[in-house]
């Protein structure tokens, strides 16, 4: 297995720890580690989060850098963003720190373009990432980080930033859903 890859496969084993930090179980919570989730648990989730995030910037640019692109990295990169993105987005919405509308939308619309993706390769066609595609990985992580950030003022603008993420998220799968016409017609 190459370094992409391997780096794509991080991401992915990082979410739970992500998770345990972003909703620590009940039976964390008592004794002397409930403090430290009160006082530490968002931030260590911050950490985890960013460290998974830059996996995923320097997983592509290794690939390319090293003419090392798979077709297992092609599978793999986009579902660990999807995987990521969708739990820390489904953790948000457990803390009532997200509305919940935001995350069915987004969501939505990842089912929808996995599932046109898949008929496209099925039909013998890839519809391709697009700019837009690209735009919308980074906006979110971005409003994730907004939403966990220790600083109230930071944590207040994040509502701005979903709004962003889910404006870039619907052009981004209306786009998709474009290009899949195009093909059928």
């Amino acid at each position: 297995m190459n370094t992409a890859n391997k780096l794509t496969l991080a991401r992915i084993v990082l979410i739970p720890f992500f998770l345990l930090f972003a909703l620590p179980p009940v039976a964390l919570l008592k004794g002397g580690l409930a403090e430290f989730f009160a006082q530490w648990g968002k931030t260590v989730a911050l950490i985890i989060f960013i460290l998974a995030s830059v996996t995923d910037l320097l997983d592509g640019h290794i690939a390319r850098r090293q003419n090392t692109i798979t077709n297992t990295g092609k599978f793999l990169d986009p579902l660990a963003d999807k995987l990521l993105i969708s739990a820390a987005m489904i953790a948000l919405v457990a803390t009532r720190e997200l509305s919940g509308w935001i995350c069915f939308l987004i969501l939505t619309r990842e089912f929808a373009v996995t599932g046109i993706r898949t008929i496209a390769a099925s039909a013998g066609y890839v519809i391709a990432a697009n700019n837009w595609g690209k735009l919308k990985p980074v906006i979110q992580m971005i409003a994730v980080c907004m939403s966990y950030f220790p600083w109230d003022f930071i944590q207040s603008l994040s509502g701005i930033a979903w709004v962003a993420a889910l404006i870039i998220t619907v052009i981004s799968g209306a786009t998709y859903v474009k290009e899949f016409i195009k093909h059928e017609a």
